[in-house]
């Protein structure tokens, strides 16, 4: 199956072919500023698309609370005018294809599934870190997307009386720090001085290691997946999982509870795992 596959981000938007079962002439457009624009860059996009490979479909991974029944994009994102109408039905007709829409976070995990470090898996759990914490659910190969499109929200975790997002994102481990020592560092520079014997920095990174490896552990615990798959610019420090098995460690031993070992696992695909997982997307829907 040859598919047209899309990647919907605030800035970019990132086009490929799937073809002979790999992602081909991989290439990215700017994001138009309103929905006109948006038909017009997409539309242009797809004919090019269509010149070159005969495409059955059109694969697309989008922010927002996508409901895959309605072909409507609930929610809010950086793109308000992709939000609260009909956009699936809007753009089979300008593609004059079959399209598939899948949130962003469900789209990666998808990609890691298929592709990545979740390859193999019957279920996983997925968290995207950033600016805030994302993530998604996958229960018998699928995204389990929840009554109210709320799956794999982790990020709406209650610890105390902080959301997980204010406790384990890197943006604001990095503000935290700013705020104590009156300096202007990014997440991965503060990361990094925890290692030199800055305490500001030790401390901060202290309650985003040890707020992650709670959520990971209360996940495991209540839904157990074979593994749990990180995502996000973090994803890419070599410390992080060292940190987290340590850390999850410690809190077996404060609470005398020796039962399951989260297996954690770093996400591979990178900036594919979006594109890889809507054509997945698309395939668990139109194969058939």
């Amino acid at each position: 199956m040859n598919l047209a596959a899309i990647d919907i981000g605030g800035t970019t938007i990132k086009l490929a072919t799937w073809k002979d079962s790999k992602l081909q002439n991989n290439h990215a457009v700017d994001t138009p500023k309103d929905l006109n624009g948006f038909y017009e860059v997409l539309t242009a996009e797809i004919n090019k698309i269509k010149q070159d490979t005969k495409i059955e479909g059109v694969a697309i991974s989008s922010p927002g609370a996508v409901d895959q029944k309605t072909g409507i994009i609930g929610g809010s994102s950086a793109l308000p005018y992709i939000h609260n109408f009909k956009i699936v039905d809007e753009l089979e007709k300008r593609f004059e294809l079959p399209v598939s829409i899948e949130n962003d976070a469900n789209s990666a995990a998808l990609g890691e599934l298929a592709a990545g470090a979740g390859k193999g898996c019957n279920s996983m759990g997925f968290f995207v870190i950033g600016t805030g914490i994302g993530g998604a659910l996958i229960i018998n190969q699928k995204v389990w997307h929840g009554a109210h499109l709320f799956g794999g929200e982790f990020g709406y975790m209650l610890m105390g009386t902080h959301t997980l997002s204010e406790l384990a994102s890197p943006v604001t481990m990095a503000n935290h720090y700013n705020e104590r020592t009156g300096k202007n560092l990014d997440g991965k520079t503060v990361f990094a001085l925890a290692d030199q014997d800055d305490p500001v920095a030790s401390d901060v990174r202290s309650t985003l290691i040890h707020s992650l490896a709670v959520a990971i552990y209360n996940i495991q615990h209540s839904f157990d997946p074979e593994k749990i798959v990180l995502g996000g610019g973090i994803s890419n420090n070599p410390e992080l999982i060292p940190l987290l098995n340590k850390e999850i460690d410690q809190i077996e031993a404060n609470s005398d509870l020796h039962t399951l070992k989260p297996v954690i696992a770093l996400c591979s695909l990178k900036s594919d795992a979006n594109l890889r997982g809507a054509v997945a997307n698309f395939e668990q829907k139109h194969q058939n």
